[in-house]
Parts: C-alpha cells; structure tokens; sequence
C-alpha cells in the first residue's frame, strides 16, 4: 500500500498557520512512508470562497518550503483538485445513498428546522435532529415534492448507541449517537457539504491516512457511517491537538495574528517557522530545538506527538527566528533575505507613488515610508492625545474597525473605503475625525503616507494586527466590555 495524505483548505481568507501545521505533518508522515502528498482546495462555499484567497493559500505553503505531489496547480491523475470542480460526482453518489436507502430527501423549511430544534432545547432533549424528528406525513411530503419545493439530501443515522472510531494516536474513541444529527451531504443548490465532499475525494484520490485537527473528531461517526454505508475502507484516523494561545485558549486571529502571510510581512524567515510548526507537540528524539524540514522528515515519528495542547508562543517564535537569522545567514544572505521580503521591485513600486509628491531630497523617503517597512508601530497612549476622542470611543471605533475588516471580501482601498465610510457615519464622525486614530495606529503617526493606500499595500493581516496593538496600547477590551461592544456591532451588521 502507498500511503497518500492530504491537506485540504478552504479558500475563504487569509492563510492560516494551522493550515501549515496539518500540512506538515502530512507532509512528513507521507515522506516518511515513501508516500504522496496531496493538496485539494475545498472551496464548495460559494459565498465566502475566492481564486485570491486559493493563490495565498498555495503561495504561503510554498513560501514556507511545503510541496505537493499532486494539486490543482500542478495536476495529477485523480483531479480535479478543487471541489467546485466535481459538483455532478458528489450528486451522483448522494442520490446513490437515496436510492440505497441511507439517505433521504428532507423539505423541512428554515422556519421548521429551527421550530424544531427549539423544540427540542426546551424538552432538554440533545438537539441533534433525526430523520424520525424531520419526517413530514406522507401526503404533505407527496405534496412539497410535486410543487417542487427546494430540498436537501440528509444522512440517515442511528438514534441511540456509541460510535467506536480508531485513533492513531488517541486509541479508542467513542462518540455518542444521541449527539449526532442527520446530516446534510447535498444542499439545495446542488452542492455537497463538507462530509460528503470530504468522504467521496478522500476514497477517489486513494488517502489512506487522514491527519487533521482534532476539532473534527465529533465529525468521524459521520465519515464512517458513510464509508460504511458506500462499502469502502476507512482511511487511517489521526485526530491532531489544536494549536493553543499562551492563556490555552485555542489559536484566534481575535487574539493573536494567524495569517501565514502576516509572519512573511514581518520578517520571519520561512525556515524559522516552519521549524517552530514542527515543535508544536512533536520533539526531535534527540530533543534539539532547531532543526530543518529535510531532518523532520528523516525522524518523524507520529507517535511522538503530545496531546498535550500545542502553544503558539509569539515570543519563542521571534526568538527562534532571531538564532536563524544570527546561525544561518552571512551578510550576503541576509542582504538577500532583506532583498526578498521587502526591499524589492514589486512591494516598492507599490510605496513610490505614495511617497513621490511629499518628499524633496531622497533622505525624505525613510520618515514618510518607514511605516511600510517596520512591525508594530512604537506607540504609546500619548500618541493618540491630539485627537478629540475620549478613550473609550478610540477603542470602540477601532476595534469595530477591526472587525469589519475581518470580512473585508476583497483586499482593495475601494472596498476599505466603504468600510471606512459605514464606520464613520456609524460614530457621527466625520472621514478625517474617523480616520484620525487609525492613522496612529497604522502609521504610527498622525501625519504620514494615505492611510487607506498603506492599509491596502500592508495587507490585511498587518493592518488588523496594528489596530490589535492600538487597542492594546489604549488599555485593551476587558471581558464585560467585549460583550457590550459585540451587542453594539451585531446591531450594526
């Protein structure tokens, strides 16, 4: 048997750095078997996916060394590599379900669905539906089909019992049936969800071990009840703990940057956090804190991974990444690595048409374009003192900023404006009043470049990790005052 693995993301943001994590560990424990690699973009949600958001995912994995053996951009003999691309093959086998009589056609409208599970919490029932609670009397099920009313296709599932699934590093897992609800697999647009999508590529493209976060272990009876119920093998499990915060909360862009491409812009050297993902809750058997893909590979061992609760620790991260940067790089390497992240052609042309008409010597370039060029900015709570804001409305109007920007579709000053403007007419502020504190927050000074062209040439992940910072500096959002602020921006959505 060749061992095939595979990563598959989906296609509706920013890069994330538990995205790298699963991918390498995928990657190693193909490699070490003399197996294949495989990517597959899961971009069924056809709302939230976009080609932009597909190409930083690829490019981030490449930037961090990570390569695939077959995938949407280089092929393969068992593509398509993006689901989009597969519609009439996950039809064919939900209708094959139907036909066999373990999955069912269900009209319930929206209305019903949440009449029922309300239902249910009130009676203290589990609120997994079944296909019992969902069944319509027979002449009103005749009816809706022959009006032609919208439906999904839904798995059946048993209502009592325990579900026994192999863990390659957890053992015996036992999941409760009671908790499990009938499932959709095909939605009424024609589309599969993730179960059945995951389930049908997994089989057709030959994955015999499935390594993904351990958040998906409630999802397991689910895909194994389908492979059952198409009769095929049943990949290899392997539930991987979650990449933690410092308070052991999970990892969250609300709390700490989780864009892959936030760490490119920072200046972290590829090699360096690749290298840290590999610590999270696996150790060299010598131990050794700094080691490069290549000798991942060689001493890989599953079983060497903790379930402890890995933690992504900014600091250790800089840390390792400063001994690269002393050990590895000569002058020339680094003069090159600097070259690369951004003192190069295609990130400067972006900044001359910002600096050109506001400066008179060349020696005017740094103070006005230093900003696009640095981290954080060094900022204190006196920075903000020349605005006619009080604390609390500076906090609330950027961390609402925030927020919006965090469903920002497409990265463009265009569509940065429209938030701008919504925001701004939101606090009774006039642009310039809003824009004010962001540009300290984004600048680092009250004067400098547009703001709006710096926030869309530094990117998302730069820009909602320089208001975090803002919103630090200004004393942070405490508990209580989170929930009033998330009430205030619910209503505004």
């Amino acid at each position: 048997m060749t061992v095939r693995t595979r990563i598959a993301p989906s296609p509706t943001g920013d890069p994330h750095v538990g995205t790298a994590y699963i991918a390498l560990f995928n990657l190693c424990f193909a490699r070490q078997h003399g197996g294949q690699f495989i990517l597959r973009i899961e971009d069924t949600d056809r709302q939230r996916s976009t080609t932009e958001s597909e190409q930083m995912i690829l490019d981030s994995l490449r930037w961090l060394g990570l390569e695939w053996d077959e995938g949407p951009d280089v092929g393969g003999p068992h593509g398509p590599y993006r689901q989009s691309e597969r519609g009439d093959i996950y039809a064919d086998y939900a209708n094959q379900l139907v036909e066999k009589g373990y999955a069912f056609r269900c009209y319930r409208t929206s209305a019903e669905l949440d009449e029922l599970r309300e239902a249910r919490k009130a009676a203290g029932l589990h609120l997994a539906l079944k296909p019992a609670d969902l069944a319509l009397d027979e002449d009103e099920q005749h009816r809706r089909e022959a009006e032609g009313y919208p439906y999904v296709i839904r798995m059946h599932v048993p209502d009592e019992g325990v579900c026994e699934i192999d863990d390659m590093l957890r053992g015996r897992i036992e999941v409760d049936w009671a908790q499990v609800d009938a499932q959709i697999l095909l939605k009424s647009d024609g589309m599969p969800t993730y179960h059945l999508a995951n389930v049908v590529d997994d089989h057709l493209m030959g994955i015999t071990h499935v390594l993904r976060g351990e958040e998906w272990i409630n999802s397991a009876p689910k895909h194994k009840l389908l492979y059952e119920y198409f009769g095929w093998t049943l990949p290899q499990l392997c539930h991987m703990p979650l990449l933690r915060n410092p308070d052991k909360s999970k990892l969250s862009k609300r709390k700490n940057p989780t864009s892959i491409n936030y760490y490119e812009r920072m200046g972290f050297l590829p090699q360096a956090v690749l290298n840290y993902l590999g610590r999270m809750g696996w150790s060299m058997p010598d131990e050794r804190e700094k080691f490069t893909l290549d000798e991942m590979m060689t001493s890989f061992d599953i079983q060497r991974v903790s379930l402890g609760g890995p933690v992504f620790d900014l600091d250790k991260l800089t840390w390792l990444n400063g001994v690269y940067i002393r050990e590895d790089l000569d002058d020339a390497a680094l003069l090159q690595a600097l070259r690369t992240w951004a003192f190069n052609e295609t990130y400067v042309s972006q900044i001359l048409p910002q600096v050109r008409p506001r400066i008179s010597t060349l020696s005017d370039v740094m103070p006005l374009a230093g900003h696009f060029f640095s981290g954080l900015p060094d900022i204190r709570e006196e920075s903000f003192s020349g605005i006619d804001l009080d604390r609390e409305t500076l906090v609330s109007l950027l961390q609402f900023l925030i927020w919006r920007l965090e469903s920002v579709p497409t990265w463009e000053k265009a569509s940065l404006l429209e938030e701008v403007k919504r925001l701004a007419a939101h606090f009774d502020l006039k642009m310039k009043a809003f824009l004010a504190p962001v540009f300290v927050a984004v600048t680092g000074s009250a004067h400098s470049t547009s703001v709006l062209d710096a926030m869309a040439i530094l990117g998302s992940d730069m820009t909602r990790a320089r208001l975090r910072h803002a919103v630090d500096v200004l004393g942070g959002v405490s508990k209580k005052q989170a929930k009033r602020l998330e009430k205030q921006y619910r209503e505004l959505r």
